[in-house]
Parts: C-alpha cells; sequence; structure tokens
C-alpha cells in the first residue's frame, strides 16, 4: 500500500516551509517597548511641557479638605484637551519619533545585557548584600551605557516638544534636528542633560536595590505566610518612594536639555540662561520648584492671600 503523500518528497512553499514556532522574543519585547512608548507619550508631552514652566491655562480657586483657599493649576486632562486644542490630536505625538528609537536601542542593551548576566539557577528570595551590590553594579553599567547611547535622542525629542511654547519649527524632524544640533552646538550638544540624568536613575537603583533588600532581609519575617509574597513587591514600592528623591535630577536634565538652544522656552524672559546643570538646580532649588512637573493631578499654588468671596 503507497503511503498517502505517494513518497513524493516536501514541495517548497507548502505548509512544511512555514515555521510554527513562537515569536521571536526580542522582537516580542520590542514590538511591547514600542506600544508602551507610543501610549505614555501624551503624559511625557503634558510633563515636560509643565517642567520648563509653561502655564498656558489660568488657575482656578479651590479650597482644600480643610477649608484652605489655594490655586489649582490645570491637571493633565485639561492640559492636554488644551494642546489637542491647538494641534490636533496628532500634536499630542509631538517628538514621538526619536522616543521610539531610543525605547529601540535602549530595549535591545537592556536585553544583552540581562542575556549575559543570567545565572544558571534561580535567584533566591533572600540574596546576599554582596550577591545584590554585584548585581546592581551590572545593572548600572547596562544603564549608564544606554543612557549614553539614547541620550541625543532624548534632546531632540525634549527639544521638539518645547517647539509648542514659542511655536518653533526648528527642530521639525529627526534628520533635521541631528544637523541643527550638531551644526550650532556640536557634539556635546547631544548629551546636554547627561550627567544629571545619569546620576538620578544611578541614584534610583542603587537606592531601590539596596533598600528593598534590607527591608526583605531584616524586615521582613520568615515565619509570615505571605512573606514571598511581600519580598516580590518590595522593590515596587521601594522604586516609587525613591522616585520621589530622584526627581530633581530628572527635572535639571529635561530644563537643562532646552535651554538655550535657539527656543523660546529656554531664553529669557521665559528662563534665564544656565552655565551648567548645577546652575539650573540652584535657581530650581531657590525657587522653590524643584519638584515641577512630579504631578499630573490636584496641582496647587499655595498664595499668602485672596480676595474673599464678598469682595
Amino acid at each position: 500500500m503507497e503511503p498517502l503523500d505517494g513518497g513524493s518528497e516536501p514541495v517548497p512553499g507548502t505548509e512544511h516551509d512555514v515555521p510554527t514556532g513562537p515569536v521571536d522574543p526580542d522582537t516580542a519585547v520590542l514590538l511591547l517597548s514600542a506600544g508602551v512608548t507610543t501610549i505614555t507619550h501624551p503624559l511625557l508631552y503634558v510633563k515636560l511641557l509643565i517642567q520648563v514652566g509653561h502655564e498656558p491655562l489660568p488657575p482656578r480657586v479651590g479650597t482644600t479638605l480643610f477649608g484652605r483657599r489655594v490655586l489649582y493649576l490645570p491637571g493633565f486632562f485639561s492640559y492636554a484637551r488644551h494642546i489637542v486644542s491647538v494641534d490636533g490630536k496628532m500634536g499630542l505625538f509631538r517628538g514621538l519619533s526619536p522616543r521610539l528609537l531610543s525605547s529601540a536601542i535602549s530595549t535591545v542593551i537592556r536585553c544583552k545585557g540581562k542575556q549575559q548576566a543570567e545565572l544558571p539557577s534561580k535567584m533566591s528570595s533572600r540574596s546576599s548584600l554582596r550577591k545584590v551590590m554585584k548585581e546592581t553594579s551590572h545593572e548600572m553599567m547596562i544603564q549608564c551605557l544606554s543612557r549614553v547611547a539614547t541620550h541625543p535622542f532624548h534632546v531632540m525629542s525634549v527639544r521638539c516638544m518645547a517647539q509648542f511654547v514659542g511655536r518653533e519649527v526648528k527642530y521639525s524632524g529627526m534628520f533635521t534636528s541631528i544637523l541643527t544640533i550638531f551644526q550650532e552646538e556640536g557634539v556635546a550638544g547631544f548629551y546636554v542633560g547627561l550627567v544629571p540624568h545619569m546620576l538620578g536613575e544611578v541614584l534610583f537603583l542603587w537606592c531601590c536595590n539596596l533598600l528593598a533588600h534590607f527591608i526583605n532581609t531584616y524586615a521582613v519575617d520568615e515565619n509570615f505566610s505571605q512573606a514571598s509574597a511581600v519580598r516580590s513587591y518590595t522593590k515596587f514600592v521601594m522604586g516609587i518612594a525613591v522616585s520621589v528623591l530622584t526627581y530633581p535630577f530628572i527635572l535639571a536634565a529635561d530644563i537643562t536639555a532646552v535651554n538655550n538652544c535657539g527656543l523660546a522656552v529656554g531664553l529669557p524672559p521665559h528662563s534665564p540662561i544656565f552655565k551648567s546643570w548645577m546652575h539650573c538646580w540652584s535657581h530650581l532649588s531657590q525657587k522653590g520648584l524643584l519638584f515641577r512637573g512630579s504631578s499630573f493631578f490636584f496641582r496647587r499654588v499655595p498664595i499668602t492671600s485672596l480676595p474673599s468671596a464678598t469682595e
């Protein structure tokens, strides 16, 4: 009896040549990263405009739960509606292209770094301090390499978004932005704000990992039935807390990146010209603005006096 396939060889192009395996994990990670970057871009766009001090909408008078009268600045949704009213819905994605490229490069570097650092056995929930420091040092090197490789695209994206304030078109595209920065500032222009950004990320990484280690080791009781579950969330919670500490570094980096670059937002009278990122930090500190842009909602401007409701 002849075989069902007639004994013939597989024909190229048939189902025998169609790959049936899963999607390449690296490709899936890149696609996921691009999707997250695109979805969150409007948030970062609004955040940047708040960071540079652009407040196109007037504050409104309100009261707190305790009856104190304050001025409320517009939140994310009000700000986003204003951007849409000026530039349309696509205006919310100004500066997205450099961020997508930056995200792709960062994802590749991190994936390759993690593959090289993989251990043959799984990590225990209670690692030694030496092991935590060794792994954090490796993460720091990957983070620094990623920041150096992607910072030029971050500068381009930030400046492209900051053009909304003065309605310029100087940084209208990636190729144009590269030429403009290189011609006016040289290679150093692509790394404006790199130092505070890197310092903030390194400080965040070390504080988060060490705090999580000490809490998991000394604060979480091993006899507690949910000890492993608590330890799995410790680093996440520490990340939220530490981000408050490191935020001024990111703020100074972003403001420095747009300062004195030919855009209205980085020139007087909107902003003084800073000699360095430390000069920018000092100015923000004196004005009490080191956490400007850290919140999207319930942004308040405390004032000493307001006209009474009866006036």
